[in-house]
């Protein structure tokens, strides 16, 4: 799937049943569901997983919590601008 496909799917009402479910956590994300964004991160047990955790707890503005989900992802606190941060996890999470 490449990044114009994924954003064209920010027109749906639901993701697609096959987008994989980190994929779909930054898809509820973009859509403003938080709480829906965040339940399927945390079921994630991965280092990607917790470093879109550490994103969406930053969001929240639970610097604590995030700083904890970057620590488990093994990268450093997220400092620049959300919008950002949320492309170069979603570019990520396409690639890999």
């Amino acid at each position: 799937m490449t990044r114009a496909q994924f954003d064209v799917m920010a027109s749906l009402q639901n993701p697609p049943e096959e987008l994989p479910e980190i994929l779909k956590s930054l898809w509820w994300d973009r859509k403003g569901n938080w709480d829906t964004a965040h339940r399927i991160a945390q079921g994630i047990a991965t280092v990607q997983g917790s470093a879109v955790h550490a994103y969406l707890h930053r969001e929240e503005g639970d610097l604590g919590n995030a700083s904890y989900w970057y620590h488990r992802a093994g990268r450093p606190e997220g400092r620049g601008s959300l919008a950002d941060e949320w492309d170069r996890l979603v570019s990520e999470m396409l690639g890999a």
